[in-house]
């Protein structure tokens, strides 16, 4: 390993097995997608394949933020620790205020980043939540599918995660969770609502369980493919450098929220 005292970056540990992607991810259900694709971009290939060629052994990693909103108890916490912990807990402490988790990927050869925030559902909190709605790559706003009331909500958790952000800078999605908890009926009829709606917040719909792991990855895969794929168009079309095996080369602000993120949770204590 090198020595952090000359300012150099150390190398990482290996990029679990389950956390690398190369198709590109599916959508959940084609009338729940905004984004019918099925491949990538054909420029993020081609920076993608200028990376691999180079046989570079480390890159300063590009990370996007991700929010996560809704009311509490709709299992936004059991989500997130579903995916980056692979547990669930039926009875877990309500978040206060926010919590972050930082998940490691490797798309297409190239190492990429979440930074996924776990934001309070208790009105107390909200005012220390949204101070971490700006700068999101992707909402994510989560409903209960069987409390037909928190995805009526969702419109309301989705206009404040966006009064911080730049209109159309943000992928949104609307997750209906606990799919587990619904017979087969009720669930087809939720869902279609769910659609509805979601095509008015010009939002993708996916529908999971954390309990069972129903959909939990395919959906963060998604998210990451997306949010992967986005950055990289934005800094070629901002005249950034994307030669992406170069390290030092790389330059963006999505690249500092991991250095960024322990001070700011701190500084959220209440």
């Amino acid at each position: 390993m090198q020595d952090t005292r000359s300012g150099m970056m150390p190398f990482p540990p290996p990029i679990s097995k389950d956390r690398i992607i190369w198709d590109f991810p599916k959508c959940y259900t084609p009338e729940a997608s905004l984004l019918l694709k099925t491949d990538w971009d054909i420029q993020a290939k081609a920076a993608c394949k200028d990376r691999a060629a180079r046989h570079q052994p480390w890159d300063r990693q590009k990370m996007s933020k991700v929010v996560v909103v809704g009311d509490l108890n709709v299992g936004k916490t059991c989500l997130i620790n579903r995916f980056c912990k692979d547990v669930f807990e039926r009875d877990y402490k309500a978040t206060i205020g926010v919590d972050f988790e930082i998940e490691r990927f490797e798309i297409s050869g190239v190492p990429f980043s979440l930074q996924i925030w776990d934001t309070a559902g208790q009105e107390k909190f909200k005012c220390i939540a949204s101070a971490y709605y700006r700068g999101a790559q992707v909402i994510v706003t989560v409903f209960d599918m069987a409390d037909i009331k928190s995805l009526d909500h969702t419109r309301q958790w989705l206009d404040e995660a966006m009064r911080d952000n730049e209109p159309d800078s943000c992928f949104i999605f609307l997750v209906g969770t606990k799919t587990d908890l619904l017979p087969s009926e009720e669930r087809r009829r939720t869902e279609k609502d769910a659609i509805r709606i979601a095509a008015e917040m010009h939002a993708e719909f996916w529908a999971l369980s954390a309990k069972t792991g129903e959909n939990v990855q395919g959906f963060f895969f998604r998210v990451a493919a997306l949010a992967f794929e986005n950055c990289l168009l934005k800094d070629m079309e901002n005249g950034v450098p994307v030669s992406i095996g170069l390290g030092d080369s790389i330059k963006s602000d999505c690249a500092n929220l991991e250095e960024a993120a322990p001070q700011n949770t701190r500084r959220s204590c209440c």
